[in-house]
């Protein structure tokens, strides 16, 4: 087993010396921006630290997907693109150095330019910039895109474009965006935004989903698609951007491949004859004992451990807290006692994968366990009537002593519904109305492992007098449901980054209590959670910045929204041997920017 080791520098001492270069007050146009400080590369940097510049070019990677999907636009709430078609073939103003918490260094702009306050923000656009076809990127494409992706788009780009108070050329190839209010984070976001060709959507209706590629600036083009099934990438021949110093050493092969699969137990059979070149694995059990196959014996095929630094981030079961009982808070911690991790560990993983204790745990941003203290104390106390029992004195998820019988917190968890007004009558839970204690989980097909884990769960549920039932359904149907939280409680997945910020809100802010397509399934609405979120954004210390992500996670953690699940802290990628990639990993190890961007052939 080949494992490797990242030598990014820690995570606090790089904010720290992010902060110590300069408070982000740029005095003229530069190469790049930081949320805090300076970016750590100079203008002339030879290429990103993760990559290798001298990485050959060709070969194909071949992915497996579970799912399928019916549209090639993924800006848009209609339909379900592959995730290949916003990385590929579509770029940004700026791109992101994931080496570093959070800086950004010029793509299709070779300059930003904004002030200390960052009320404003100015992109200069390359003059070699072009879209596929061959037209230039202009100032127009920008503006339109800004605009179309804010009102037409995803919700998670409104809240952005609603802190614009002005957006206009500022020069041939210059775009200014004034600001309604303060935001240090706004200038990196919006450097992230997609842009688009405006004369592609000319007399179309940008929110109808569609199977004609978009007409991006990015590295590949869309070649071979078969509907649900497969999609194929191809490197542009002409590519404006491949002597740019930011992509030297990446998106290397020639082809990308996407190949669909309705059950993960199929796609990994697949991995195993040879049709998909690269499988990741998030089972420790299955990664020690699964992978004795004829091409791992061979050497056709090894296994890679990237290790990480990032935040865990939370993955679980989340409750829809817009329907009861689940607007219940002891309710919710009734169901999290009742949830045997210790035993659905070990039964699922083996037990050798470390629970999530909260959001951002596994990092200098997690909350500490115990009384809040210091600055994170100061920062919640004035909100202290509304704060979910624990946010304050503490709270941990509930330990199980890993027993199928579970009695101790089964007893926890009898007692919290009584406390809601829920009693057993006849083997059947039921409310003061006696309605019986009933829901629905919501799955999506091929969620094997899910299925494994709620097998128990549910069983664990009955004990209660709860009647839990599975609903599987596809993935084109899972999206639509999701999008309009039309669920009791689902799977949830929501990955968190070093530098949290503008997207906190979109995760938690209570616009998606009602607002569909947001990504706050859980519905929850804390006044609370959006100051620590708005500290995250104008906050110009790191101290300051860290207690705000400390209490934010401590106001998400006591909620109990979700029931936390595992994670790991490394990734497990499991690839043809041929398949390469940099002995220098990034800060965020396996994550965005990784693979496919720095990986290549030697086939």
């Amino acid at each position: 087993m080949r494992a490797f080791r990242s030598v990014a520098l820690g995570i606090s001492l790089t904010l720290s010396l992010a902060v110590a270069s300069g408070s982000g007050a740029w005095a003229q146009p530069t190469h790049g921006i930081a949320m805090y400080g300076a970016p750590a590369l100079p203008p002339d940097f030879v290429s990103l630290p993760q990559a290798n510049p001298d990485a050959p070019k060709g070969g194909q990677i071949v992915f497996a997907e579970v799912g399928g999907f019916d549209s090639l636009n993924p800006y848009i709430l209609r339909g379900s693109a592959p995730y290949g078609v916003g990385l590929l073939t579509v770029e940004t103003l700026l791109g992101r150095n994931y080496d570093e918490p959070f800086a950004l260094y010029g793509v299709l702009a070779e300059s930003v330019e904004t002030n200390a306050a960052r009320d404003f923000v100015e992109f200069t656009l390359r003059p070699e910039a072009r879209f596929s076809d061959g037209s230039p990127v202009t100032v127009e494409d920008v503006l339109w895109s800004f605009e179309t992706l804010g009102t037409e788009g995803q919700p998670r780009y409104l809240g952005a474009w609603q802190k614009i108070a002005t957006a206009e050329a500022a020069g041939p190839r210059s775009v200014r965006f004034t600001f309604t209010e303060a935001d240090r984070e706004l200038p990196l976001i919006l450097g992230l935004r997609p842009i688009l060709q405006k004369a592609q959507f000319q007399g179309r209706d940008f929110a109808q989903s569609s199977m004609q590629p978009i007409i991006g600036s990015g590295p590949y083009v869309v070649d071979e698609v078969d509907v649900g099934r497969t999609i194929s990438f191809v490197k542009n021949p002409d590519w404006w951007g491949a002597d740019l110093n930011f992509y030297r050493g990446q998106h290397n092969f020639d082809e990308v491949r996407y190949e669909f699969f309705a059950d993960s137990g199929v796609a990994f059979e697949q991995f195993k004859a040879g049709i998909v070149t690269s499988w990741r694995e998030g089972n420790a059990a299955r990664w020690a004992d699964s992978y004795d196959f004829p091409a791992v014996q061979s050497g056709d095929v090894v296994q890679s451990e990237i290790p990480h630094q990032r935040p865990s981030g939370m993955t679980g079961l989340v409750f829809n807290t817009r329907r009861a009982p689940f607007d219940d808070l002891r309710v919710r911690d009734a169901l999290i006692h009742a949830f045997n991790f210790e035993l659905i560990n070990r039964t699922v993983t083996g037990g050798d994968q470390p629970r999530i204790t909260s959001y951002f745990s596994n990092s200098v941003l997690g909350m500490d366990h115990g009384p809040a203290t210091g600055r994170v104390s100061e920062f919640l106390e004035p909100f202290a009537a509304d704060l979910p029992p624990g946010a304050l004195e503490g709270y941990s998820v509930p330990l199980s002593d890993g027993s199928s019988a579970n009695r101790a917190n089964i007893r926890a968890a009898t007692r919290l519904l009584q406390d809601a007004g829920w009693s057993v009558q006849e083997g059947v839970l039921r409310n003061a109305d006696g309605q019986p204690f009933t829901f629905t989980i919501l799955m999506r097909q091929a969620a094997t492992e899910m299925g494994a884990i709620l097998d128990i769960y549910v069983e664990s549920l009955r004990r209660l007098g709860i009647t839990a039932r599975v609903e599987t359904v596809d993935s084109a149907q899972y999206t639509e449901r999701t999008q309009v939280y039309d669920f009791d409680m689902t799977h949830i997945v929501r990955s968190l980054s070093l530098s949290p910020g503008n997207e906190q809100m979109l995760y938690w802010g209570s616009d998606g209590v009602e607002q569909p397509g947001h990504r706050n399934w859980m519905g929850m609405n804390s006044p609370a959670a959006e100051a620590m979120i708005d500290r995250l954004l104008t906050g110009t210390a790191q101290d300051d910045f860290i207690a705000a992500a400390k209490a934010l996670d401590r106001v998400l953690t006591a909620g109990r929204y979700v029931i936390p699940l595992w994670h790991s802290p490394v990734s497990r990628i499991a690839h043809a041997s041929y398949l390469k990639f940099p002995e220098r990993l990034p800060m965020y190890g396996d994550w965005l920017g990784f693979q496919p961007e720095v990986w290549w052939s030697e086939e």
